[in-house]
């Protein structure tokens, strides 16, 4: 077997740009595998994605790394290469609501979705006995509404210290129900996704799906997007809706809205662990 990487670049959109790249990899005895771009009129910028192995003995992973930065440096992009057989490590945080983390578990356990999952972190006890179920170490972080400041930075001290000690590279809030800090938002910059209902803004605050029963919503959804400073604002990264009526009470409607959270938040995790997502400015590129 040889072996697999995945790069991902992105540059200000000039001619020359791909056969720039898969010129490199056919010199250095590289077999592409799947490539995809995409141009942004209005950035002026260009993306893309190559999956490709490495079939010359004589090339390593120092070689190809060295080689690609003096490309990055010519080109003025930026960009990353992941060795393909590498499995990112991911930490889950929720906080009471279970159902995308539960999805997110089995997926993983499946094995769907191609990650480790060292931790599992939450303010609340609930869902110790399923983390332990999948044998993966629960950390009970206290943390209530409305806690102090002091309170909330010794929290995601600790939040920073877990990913430290376990090398994490994506962080997913699976319904957990606390604001981050801009200092930890700035921390996770690109590497922590969130999920949420696609009520906010018209239904903000407590039982969203209580609120859209009242106002007889027609549809409902779910968006994953990239944590920042401006609370569920990020980069959007997927969206999906399903189809409600007047005959469901509360209770079925909020059921249809989970089960289009979990996968929303499923799909989100997957492409970025799959390296297909790539910001641009406030949106995103995603290679599917």
């Amino acid at each position: 077997m040889h072996p697999e990487y995945i790069l991902t670049l992105s540059c200000p959109d000039q001619r020359g740009i791909v056969q720039s790249v898969s010129g490199f990899l056919a010199d250095h005895g590289c077999n592409i595998i799947d490539s995809a771009q995409f141009g942004d009129a209005l950035s002026q910028l260009f993306f893309m994605r190559v999956h490709f192995a490495a079939e010359d003995v004589g090339v390593t992973d120092v070689t190809l790394r060295h080689g690609f930065a003096a490309l990055a440096a010519a080109w003025h992009m930026d960009l990353q290469l992941f060795d393909a057989g590498v499995k990112p490590r991911m930490m889950l945080m929720v906080s009471k609501v279970g159902h995308c983390l539960n999805d997110l578990l089995f997926r993983y356990k499946s094995g769907l979705l191609p990650v480790e999952i060292p931790a599992i972190v939450s303010n609340h006890m609930d869902f110790y006995q399923l983390a332990a179920s999948y044998n993966i170490p629960f950390h009970h972080l206290p943390l209530e509404l409305g806690a102090s400041e002091q309170a909330k930075q010794a929290q995601e001290a600790r939040v920073l210290e877990l990913m430290q000690t376990h090398h994490i590279d994506l962080v997913v809030l699976a319904r957990y129900m606390q604001i981050l800090s801009p200092a930890l938002c700035e921390v996770l910059k690109g590497r922590a996704i969130n999920i949420h209902h696609s009520f906010l803004p018209s239904f903000k605050g407590a039982k969203p799906y209580y609120q859209a029963h009242e106002r007889g919503v027609k549809l409902i959804g779910a968006t994953a997007h990239f944590v920042t400073g401006d609370l569920d604002e990020g980069p959007i990264i997927e969206q999906d809706v399903a189809r409600v009526d007047h005959a469901m009470d509360t209770g079925a409607l909020t059921a249809v809205g989970r089960d289009v959270e979990s996968v929303v938040l499923a799909r989100a995790v997957k492409w970025f662990v799959e390296h297909r997502i790539l910001i641009n400015g406030h949106k995103t590129v995603v290679f599917k």
